[in-house]
């Protein structure tokens, strides 16, 4: 069974507030710098090797910039 990690080693984390915050202030950019900021992300997030692996905040970054993405869709 996979265990959950253990996020009290220092791998910082938004919290909700921060992630709402984070999602207001992107809503005012235009779509392109967006895009820029997924990207950014999405580079963070690769993983290249099986030692390393992206930082939940990095993740949570990456959610947040294609959530933004996926509302200008509808």
């Amino acid at each position: 069974m996979a265990r959950r990690p253990n996020l009290s080693g220092g791998e910082k984390i938004w919290s909700r507030q921060e992630l709402k915050e984070m999602a207001d202030s992107l809503a005012h950019l235009s779509e392109s710098a967006i895009r820029e900021m997924y990207q950014r992300a999405y580079r963070e997030c690769a993983i290249i090797n099986s030692h390393t692996f992206p930082s939940p905040r990095a993740i949570q970054e990456l959610v947040t910039a294609w959530k933004q993405l996926r509302k200008w869709r509808r």
